[in-house]
């Protein structure tokens, strides 16, 4: 299976972060699917220092080159990646899309419908290129704004119920989506280093929810092993 994870800022990652594509890496490593592969047409990190997209300054250097490759970008939603996914699709071959998109929509381009609207045309266009694609497509996971912005914080939940409509209406048995959940537990404060990026902990949260769901759903791999709370540093057998 060839596996292509897309998204925004918490995706993409920014310098000296591990990102929750490592930890599903490591995932896959230990449980499967076998064989497979990861794909995508980046495989760097945003910069923050030059405002770029360029850097290779991942948390872990062992991380294979190859292992890394993603459609994600700093500042991108699904008003972006609507228009590239059938491309990418098709030079990558893949079969499956981890998707997480929708906060920098919502806090910068699109309201809710537009926002659903430009999902739907996401979809569409990612089976342009493979008939067959799977989807795993994770709700919006509000950030530190909508703890002080009411109507920000009724837009994100306005587009998760949108969300979990259009893949009711548009999933099908050559090509099924999958609505991942919540995290379970995962709390802005603790498990995110400023309201809004992933740290450790919800770099692990964010690789479990598409695990479990794909292995609950489809038979994928196995089960996400839990592993205690990080504090940081590398993840190793003992720490997780």
């Amino acid at each position: 299976m060839r596996f292509l994870p897309v998204g925004d800022s918490m995706t993409i990652g920014a310098t000296g972060d591990f990102t929750w594509r490592y930890r599903l890496w490591q995932h896959f490593e230990a449980v499967g699917p076998a064989p497979y592969e990861i794909v995508g047409p980046r495989t760097t990190l945003y910069d923050p220092g030059t405002g770029t997209a360029l850097s290779d300054a991942y948390a872990d250097p062992s991380f294979p080159p190859a292992a890394r490759r993603h459609l994600a970008g700093w500042g991108e939603g699904w008003l972006h990646m609507a228009p590239v996914i059938a491309d990418a699709v098709r030079e990558a071959e893949a079969d499956v899309l981890l998707v997480s998109l929708g906060l920098i929509d919502l806090g910068f381009y699109t309201d809710a419908e537009q926002t659903a609207a430009n999902a739907r045309a996401f979809i569409e266009a990612a089976r342009t290129a493979n008939p067959h694609i799977r989807m795993v497509l994770l709700p919006v996971i509000p950030n530190i704004r909508a703890e002080t912005d009411a109507p920000f914080a009724a837009s994100c939940a306005r587009f998760n119920e949108l969300l979990a409509k259009a893949v009711a209406d548009l999933g099908t048995p050559p090509s099924p989506l999958l609505l991942a959940s919540h995290p379970p537990g995962y709390d802005i404060h603790t498990d995110t280093y400023d309201g809004t990026h992933p740290g450790p902990t919800g770099e692990h949260l964010l690789a479990a929810t598409f695990a479990d769901a794909m292995h609950q759903a489809w038979g994928v791999g196995g089960p996400y092993a839990r592993r205690p709370a990080l504090v940081g540093g590398p993840v190793t057998a003992e720490t997780g």
